[in-house]
């Protein structure tokens, strides 16, 4: 880590005056960061009592990656976060990782991409997994203690299929922007920037794509995603005085990548899709009602007293009212990764080349324990959606609170421990 900051060092100190328009430290001959400054500003504040990208309206794509820390020295950890935050303040201005520098004989500081583009509204939500506390057993950097409660290790759900490759990580980042490339150029500059203290574990892009009337997106499955959020936002997603100082103003997230049959999927009659989810397909309505936004009415039966709602349809079993008032903030994404060999879990057990596509699934909550687990444990067994699903990957990552200027990620949690 050492070695690379030094060498970083050497590199920008060719580096000319400043522009003060942009407040960017720029090269007489570095024109990339005075046309940057000149683009439109569809920028999403970076400082501030929380981190973008949890409540922030949803960009259009997401890549999300973990790391694994590989330096056993604290101090390394925490140049490495101050880089980072320097680093994601100027990509979500719209500016180069790094100020441009004028020798060409060394590995730029910013590998140019997205040079021209606009900021699109990128969001860069840093995270920290349970790896960063204790990992194989050993305290390495001195954070044992300050672990929080709620950051637990996941508990194998019934059908997990976890992929190891693609599962938990010391720490993560999401960035969030209405441009893909913008968003995979933010990833690829932080964990450039990760060298000699962390390797990239893996990584998921994902893709919404909001109608044009504004109305509710739509999953791969073709159903309305999204419909239900908490009635008060703020009290389901943000850790309150009763969290660790640090985390205060922060969150917990949670990321699953759900694999979907479609092929089964497509197969399957409208009418026992809409049975599955709860709600009509075309228009998100509750099943015998006919506005999307109109209250489940889980208490509703039919002619024989049967719940219209099936008691396993996936709208009861994720909603509040039937887990105990559990709730959580959605942020979900569809991905698309082509086609690989699988075996479908259920009848009619088809195997065969198939679309490696589903959900990457994000969501935010004050304690998971209360939120996505007590939630998922219920719909992991019971859940008639399970018959398409399968998830695949993930993990659980504590968000620390927004960053005030002047401070790093996660400082608070350094300066305690």
């Amino acid at each position: 880590m050492n070695r690379l900051r030094s060498s970083r060092r050497g590199l920008l100190a060719a580096a000319g005056g400043l522009v003060a328009s942009a407040g960017v430290q720029v090269a007489a001959r570095a024109a990339p960061d005075a046309a940057v400054a000149k683009l439109p500003a569809t920028t999403e504040a970076f400082w501030g009592d929380h981190q973008a990208g949890i409540t922030t309206k949803q960009q259009s794509h997401c890549y999300f990656a973990a790391f694994d820390l590989t330096t056993e020295k604290r101090d390394d950890v925490i140049a490495l976060l101050k880089t980072w935050t320097n680093a994601a303040a100027r990509l979500t201005a719209g500016q180069t990782a790094e100020p441009m520098g004028t020798d060409h004989d060394a590995p730029g500081p910013d590998s140019a991409d997205a040079l021209g583009l606009s900021p699109a509204r990128l969001t860069i939500t840093f995270g920290f997994g349970p790896g960063l506390f204790v990992k194989d057993g050993k305290d390495r950097y001195g954070l044992a203690g300050s672990r929080p409660d709620a950051l637990i290790d996941l508990p194998r759900f019934n059908g997990d299929q976890m992929v190891a490759e693609k599962t938990d990580g010391d720490l993560s980042i999401q960035a969030c922007a209405d441009d893909p490339q913008v968003a995979f150029h933010a990833v690829r500059q932080l964990a450039r920037l990760s060298y000699d203290a962390a390797d990239l574990r893996w990584s998921q892009t994902g893709f919404t794509s909001p109608p044009a009337d504004g109305s509710t997106t739509r999953n791969l499955m073709g159903f309305k995603d999204g419909t239900q959020s908490p009635p008060d936002v703020a009290k389901a997603v943000w850790v309150g005085d009763d969290g660790p100082v640090w985390m205060r103003g922060g969150s917990y997230l949670v990321v699953r990548r759900i694999r979907m049959a479609l092929e089964h999927w497509d197969r399957t009659k409208v009418s026992f899709q809409e049975q599955t989810f709860g709600r009509q397909k075309y228009s998100g309505a509750p099943l015998g009602l006919k506005g999307e936004f109109e209250p489940l009415g889980l208490d509703r039966t039919d002619a024989d007293e049967n719940p219209i709602i099936p008691e396993n349809a996936h709208v009861r079993l994720g909603n509040a009212a039937a887990n105990g008032a559990a709730e959580i903030l959605r942020r979900g994404y569809s991905y698309n990764d082509g086609v690989n060999f699988t075996a479908e879990r259920w009848p009619p057990w088809r195997q065969g080349m198939e679309y490696d596509a589903g959900l990457l699934f994000l969501c935010y909550q004050t304690d998971p324990r209360t939120g996505f687990v007590k939630l998922f444990e219920k719909m992991a067994k019971f859940d008639m959606l399970n018959q398409f699903v399968t998830h695949t990957g993930g993990g659980l990552f504590a968000i620390p609170a927004g960053i005030r200027q002047g401070e790093y990620v996660g400082q608070r949690l350094f300066e305690k421990a």
